[in-house]
């Protein structure tokens, strides 16, 4: 395990308690949060400079009456303080407006003359009125902070940033400068690990066992996670414990972290299923459409979904452009908004594979035509993703295909205007590169710019590899054609062109 509190970005922690400070710590879940908190909890206690105590409110999750919640929260209160052999305090005052401010001042009264820190983690789950009333009552105890008093610091920790929540508790009203916690001194978060941290995460696999590594596979574990601190460590986890076995001092290669990648996506665990099923909140589908589609959207960065894929880690930005955060969470994305309509999909009753056993893609692309010649407009009309509906549709269409026994990469970025898949199987590539003809353009000029960006990639790829540039003409006067004009199987030189 690597010290979370080296990861912390915008946090000062010499001086919270020195300056009598009040700060906000967010960042996703499962990046090392709650230990951060406890490893600084034990780090204060050890001193004689001051008290600290971890706090979880997960008790008042998605309780808005404060009736309910103050009492369940300084419950809570107690139970930890207990369970860290910390003082214990008492309630004198259970009005519900001071509940809350009465126990931690009598807590304060309890430790003196040491100072109160306060480490209240999950945060993220109090909501509406008891929010609201949890704000507002260490607001009011914030000005008479101090030694026997008050906490003299406290940290507030959550996936997101505190105005966030504050906003959704008011209903969507932004937060004014008069508003609960408008005291804060700090809003820091936690970084995923860099590729030098991945490296110092097995070296203490090295230590205890021998065990090594390839730089080969550690280059995979970042490429794939992009530092994320759960999925390396899950990715770690299944290569030396489930692949290899606990024992072993075998060398872990790319090969082992491939398929320990492949069991975690399968295995739909529930950090990757927790994200997987947000994917339905419209807020959330506004940005991952966009994403997937290659669309530019003007205000994309200033929407409240935009901010909630950021703080959730599903999104990051890249030299200026939204992405998802990670090429797992893309696979993981993509499984599960094509995972109705591969279910759907019958068995291919046509043989795809050449009888070298290597794909047939012109046979599969026909047939993917005839797919859609025959049933996009119904499915079209159930799809919550309307504008990535020919994406999704083709990616389920080639994972039923393949069921298991290919590999499909997708790269997207919201403003490339396109979706590029490698399909491996069986030791062969082909590239497939998807683009929309919307009512602000023409075909022809959407053309010339597939060929170009599809040349372009094939080329940065493996020059030869099979290319396919599948245009699908979304503007209304379209659909005025008959099939027979809209489904078209060209060749510009070495690319195959499909229009649908």
């Amino acid at each position: 395990m690597l010290p979370p509190e080296d990861r912390l970005v915008g946090a000062q922690l010499n001086r919270y308690i020195k300056d009598k400070l009040y700060w906000v710590l967010h960042a996703p879940r499962q990046t090392g949060k709650t230990t951060f908190l406890q490893s600084w909890m034990r780090k204060i206690n050890s001193g004689d400079d001051a008290i600290a105590c971890y706090v979880s409110v997960e008790n008042c999750r998605n309780i808005s009456d404060a009736d309910r919640s103050m009492p369940a929260l300084c419950a809570s209160i107690q139970a930890y303080a207990n369970r860290f052999n910390i003082p214990v305090p008492k309630i004198t005052d259970h009005t519900t407006l001071n509940l809350l401010n009465n126990i931690l001042g009598n807590w304060a009264e309890l430790v003196a003359p040491k100072p109160l820190v306060i480490l209240f983690d999950e945060v993220d789950v109090l909501i509406d009125e008891t929010m609201l009333s949890f704000l507002s009552q260490l607001r009011a105890g914030f000005a008479s902070r101090g030694v026997g008093k008050f906490p003299v610091s406290i940290v507030l920790v959550g996936m997101r940033d505190l105005k966030d929540y504050i906003t959704a508790s008011k209903g969507g009203v932004a937060p004014n400068p008069g508003s609960p916690f408008n005291i804060k001194a700090d809003s820091a978060v936690l970084s995923n690990f860099q590729k030098e941290d991945i490296a110092h995460l097995f070296d203490q696999r090295t230590a205890e066992n021998g065990q090594q590594i390839t730089q080969e596979a550690l280059d995979y574990v970042f490429e794939q996670s992009n530092g994320q601190p759960w999925i390396v460590n899950n990715l770690f986890m299944r290569a030396t414990l489930r692949i290899l076995d606990q024992e072993s001092t075998e060398t872990v290669t790319l090969a082992h972290v491939v398929e320990a990648r492949q069991q975690m996506i399968m295995a739909r665990e529930t950090h990757l299923d927790a994200l997987a099923v947000r994917l339905k909140e419209p807020g959330i589908r506004q940005v991952i459409e966009p994403i997937i589609t290659g669309e530019m959207k003007f205000n994309l960065a200033e929407s409240d979904g935009f901010r909630l894929c950021l703080d959730l880690g599903l999104v990051t930005i890249e030299r200026g452009t939204p992405i998802i955060a990670n090429p797992i969470y893309r696979e993981v994305i993509a499984r599960q908004l094509t995972y109705g309509p591969q279910l759907a999909l019958p068995e291919p009753g046509w043989p795809w594979a050449k009888s070298d056993g290597t794909l047939d893609m012109d046979r599969l692309l026909k047939e993917f035509q005839k797919f859609w010649r025959r049933h996009s407009d119904v499915w079209e009309s159930q799809s919550e993703y309307s504008e990535a509906f020919p994406h999704l549709l083709l990616m389920a269409f080639l994972q039923r295909v393949l069921n298991g026994g290919g590999n499909i990469e997708r790269e997207c970025a919201a403003g490339r205007g396109r979706m590029d898949l490698l399909i491996a199987y069986n030791g062969g590539s082909h590239i497939i590169e998807i683009k929309l003809v919307h009512a602000y353009d023409t075909p022809q000029i959407v053309r010339e710019e597939g060929l170009e960006q599809i040349r372009w990639y094939r080329d940065k790829f493996s020059p030869g590899t099979p290319a396919y540039l599948l245009i699908f003409d979304r503007r209304p006067e379209a659909k005025l054609k008959t099939w027979d004009e809209r489904i078209r199987w060209e060749h510009d030189d070495e690319i195959t062109v499909l229009s649908l």
